[in-house]
């Protein structure tokens, strides 16, 4: 797929991993549309980014605001074949907490915006793909979850937000191997720590914490460099049902 003939949607666009990966897809002739919640930001952000972007306002845990946005995205960009799911919350509590068990309807939000949010981006956005003029490998859409280390070595603290990392990255084979009739590739990035606005709500001392872990580079993640990934993996067609780890080859401890 060149990058120049992308039609994209990327959820929670207006800041972080989503916007550096709008931002650095438009740098190369993309075309982007900025699905987000925060009103304010993603107009700012999409007005920053130039003609070749739009913002709707979506909350990706409404099954009807995603069909609705993600017609309206494709009708915007004059086509969709691109998804990027970067929509989530940290959702961090302990199961047990200082103020007693964490609460169901806590743990059931976290699933809803991270893991329900994305599965039903993928099928909105695979709905409208499967009818894309194919290329010559037969592609007609490409479909990007954002995982996560903690997938893998989730920590205390991260119960809610490691079932739903781990799920995106379960569902991404199945889902790659029930589309590849429609020439749908479907594949997971799973980010170590990044420098997104989430990191500078931390003070200096605990950045510089953070960054130690992280045997090499020495240093967090960029969202560029998400970005880079993204667009690598677009341009490949032989990447499909997998997971990639994007971590400095840091494998998290316990807390």
């Amino acid at each position: 797929m060149k990058i120049e003939n992308i039609r994209a949607v990327i959820t929670g666009g207006a800041s972080g991993l989503g916007h550096a990966t709008a931002r650095h897809l438009i740098a190369r002739g993309a075309r982007v549309a900025l699905l987000d919640v925060h009103e304010e930001r993603g107009r700012a952000a999409a007005q920053a980014l130039g003609d070749n972007a739009c913002f709707l306002r979506c909350d990706v845990a409404s099954e009807s605001e995603v069909n609705a946005a993600m017609s309206t995205a494709a009708r915007e960009l004059g086509g969709l074949n691109v998804l990027v799911n970067c929509a989530g919350i940290i959702g961090a509590g302990r199961v047990l907490g200082k103020h007693g068990p964490m609460s169901g309807e806590f743990f059931t939000r976290v699933v809803q915006i991270n893991l329900i949010g994305s599965f039903l981006c993928d099928k909105a956005a695979a709905e409208l793909m499967q009818h894309n003029e194919p290329t010559a490998d037969g592609e007609r859409g490409v479909l990007i979850h954002t995982s996560s280390i903690a997938a893998f070595e989730g920590q205390i603290g991260q119960a809610a937000y490691a079932a739903t990392k781990a799920a995106l990255a379960g569902m991404t084979l199945p889902i790659a191997r029930e589309l590849a009739r429609f020439g749908i590739r479907c594949i997971a990035i799973a980010p170590g720590i990044f420098h997104t606005p989430m990191i500078d709500t931390l003070s200096t001392e605990m950045q510089a914490a953070l960054a130690a872990q992280i045997p090499f580079p020495h240093r967090l993640g960029k969202p560029e460099e998400f970005a880079q990934l993204v667009a690598a993996a677009l341009q490949i067609p032989m990447l499909n049902g997998e997971t990639i780890r994007l971590d400095g080859a840091i494998r998290m401890q316990p807390q």
